[in-house]
């Protein structure tokens, strides 16, 4: 007898996702937020194409039976967990190794703006303005990497390129890695602070009015990991009283950022809207991982990414 065709649930979003290789393999339901509980008890897998909607977070803890397997496209879980998903027997993977690089090549790209006030030429091009200034040079500055993930490693690299000496923070401290305790320390030495770590309990608002209080003046703050991690009212203040230099923000506590927010206008910040990571091709890239995933699930054989989903992250690094 032949066995049922495996359910695939799609939270999904526009553009969708290309499954086409599936065609066949799996029964493809696609749902928006609104239809997600009704539909969760009878997947068996579930793709979290809307990696910004927090509907699985809400629609989890339902009655019924849950899909053994849930992935997101997106580097970060925070929008998905909850307490019943995170006890459960379920696989949760992410789409770890698609942002990497992008997301190293925008946090040069921020550095070297900030160092060379390309913010400001253009603004003094806008008003035909001309007005010699001296830049910044990056070769012999230090930057502080706090997040050890593939991200966090890729813009290390990244930087020694600019021969600019780093030191990565992570978890736990081990080989090549430092830990917490030591956070505070090499913020006040680093010239550029860069924030690429995951949202867990830990981490949430770890970079606060004393942490700011700790960096140089003449620093610059990054972050491309998620904005709970920052108190962007005491960044607002750090700026506005000269404490750090500059700050650079793609992600923020509330997505899109409210016309309103008094960010937009905080002198100094570099205001990007959460596409550190997205370059063309990466939908495809996405959809693509996803499917080998699919097929090695199917064929009975071990995940990759598996996320470890009490600390909130994929483990071993």
């Amino acid at each position: 007898m032949t066995p049922p065709v495996p359910t695939l649930l799609v939270l999904d979003a526009d553009p969708p996702p290309r499954l086409g290789r599936l065609t066949g393999r799996a029964r493809i339901v696609r749902t928006g937020a609104a239809g997600l509980a009704a539909r969760l008890p009878s997947a068996d897998v579930l793709l979290v194409w809307d990696f910004a909607s927090h509907a699985v977070r809400e629609a989890w803890p339902g009655v019924g039976p849950r899909p053994r397997w849930v992935h997101t496209a997106s580097a970060g879980v925070d929008h998905l967990m909850c307490p019943e998903l995170a006890a459960s027997d379920t696989v949760v993977t992410n789409a770890r190794g698609i942002f990497d690089r992008p997301i190293a090549e925008y946090v040069a790209a921020l550095v070297l703006a900030v160092a060379k006030d390309l913010p400001g030429t253009l603004g003094l091009q806008r008003e035909r303005t001309w007005r010699h200034r001296e830049a910044r040079r990056v070769g012999g500055t230090r930057a502080c990497v706090v997040g050890s993930g593939p991200i966090g490693r890729a813009i290390v690299r990244t930087l020694k390129a600019l021969d600019i000496t780093t030191a990565l923070v992570g978890r736990v401290p081990r080989t090549g890695i430092h830990g917490p305790a030591d956070l505070d320390r090499l913020m006040s030495r680093a010239d550029w602070v860069i924030s690429a770590a995951p949202l867990t309990e830990q981490t949430y608002g770890m970079f606060d009015e004393h942490r700011f209080g700790v960096m140089q003046p003449s620093a610059c703050f990054i972050n491309v990991g998620r904005g709970q991690l920052v108190d962007e009212e005491a960044l607002v203040r750090a700026l506005t009283r000269r404490w750090i230099s500059a700050a650079a923000l793609d992600v923020f506590a509330t997505e899109p950022l409210p016309a309103d927010s008094p960010l937009w206008d905080v002198p100094g910040l570099i205001v990007s809207p959460h596409m550190s990571g997205d370059t063309v091709g990466w939908r495809d890239e996405l959809g693509s991982q996803f499917v080998e995933l699919y097929e090695r699930w199917a064929a009975g054989r071990s995940l990759l990414n598996v996320v470890d989903k009490q600390r909130g992250y994929v483990p071993g690094h």
